[in-house]
């Protein structure tokens, strides 16, 4: 039981889960690695619990170390606003929230998953970072993400400690110009056998998606070029290069944005989008927020 709790131990506790590590967090604060290691074991012992646990050279958050971590970086946010306060200086946003986004996540789709974040009746600050999934579910395992964006669940072979929220799902649309529209219409799917697309790389899983789908129909597109950013695809495809594949759920964003026609529906292939979170049930309001919201509104007519 903690009689009374050393903030300053607290603090550097804070520090090392924040930065990931002794070393990065000793040279923020200006000490010895010795000393900071040296602190985090009193605060340890004053609180009877292990907070750090090595996993080859990286200290990772035990269980109770992620909800001391909530704690601190909570009662630390608070101390900022107070400072502030107490200077006269506007009040910060009274929420934030921190997400993660794979690169290969279409970007409209994103837009549209946290766009009720900015309708929220609290002010809501928004703190985007864009990576590959598996640098994103590390900084969520360590608490510097509040939620990761995925077109697929996590898995158990990735050894992170979350869970998969559906937001919801819904089938794809092949997206052309009005010139490839009315060529390629006609006939639609075997109108894209042999004809010029633009796909997105291997490593998705809407590439895979389709490829099997192809197969399936015994079409063979001619795949002009491949992009793993799906917002550079989507401004080829614009500029005419080829058809495009994209989420039935962002259309009328895509045609409105690019001038793009919609040429063909696949109901075959059916992407799926979710929420990844430390928490089994979530709690953070903008989280809980954008999953209400997508599943009532985005993705309504698909779920």
């Amino acid at each position: 039981m903690v009689d009374w709790l050393n903030y300053h131990h607290l603090m550097y506790f804070w520090m090392v889960a924040k930065e990931g590590g002794i070393t990065p967090a000793a040279e923020a604060l200006h000490l010895s690695q010795p000393t900071l290691s040296t602190q985090i074991q009193k605060l340890e012992k004053s609180m009877g619990i292990k907070l750090f646990e090595r996993r080859g050279r990286s200290m990772v958050l035990t269980e109770m170390g992620q909800m001391v971590f909530r704690y601190a970086d909570e009662i630390f946010s608070i101390g900022n606003e107070l400072t502030d306060a107490v200077r006269g200086r506007p009040s910060k946003d009274t929420l934030r929230l921190l997400v993660g986004v794979p690169d290969v996540l279409h970007k409209l789709v994103t837009y549209r998953i946290l766009k009720p974040v900015l309708e929220m009746g609290e002010r809501v600050k928004l703190v985007c970072y864009e990576g590959k999934m598996q640098e994103l579910l590390a900084d969520l395992a360590m608490h510097r993400l509040d939620v990761v964006l995925a077109d697929s669940q996590l898995t158990p072979e990735l050894n992170v400690k979350a869970f998969n929220h559906l937001l919801g799902q819904c089938d794809v649309t092949v997206f052309g110009t009005a010139a490839m529209a009315k060529k390629y219409s006609r006939d639609f799917p075997r109108s894209l056998d042999g004809a010029p697309m633009l796909l997105p790389t291997q490593n998705t899983l809407l590439r895979r998606s389709l490829e099997q789908w192809f197969d399936h129909q015994d079409i063979t597109p001619d795949v002009a070029h491949e992009f793993e950013d799906s917002a550079v695809l989507k401004v080829f495809g614009q500029a005419g290069e080829g058809m495009i594949v994209v989420p039935t759920a962002i259309s009328h964003d895509v045609a409105n944005q690019y001038s793009l026609k919609p040429i063909g529906r696949i109901a075959e292939v059916v992407e799926r989008f979710y929420a990844i979170s430390v928490e089994r049930r979530l709690k953070h309001p903008a989280v809980v927020a954008i999953c209400e919201s997508a599943r009532e509104d985005l993705f309504s007519d698909e779920t």
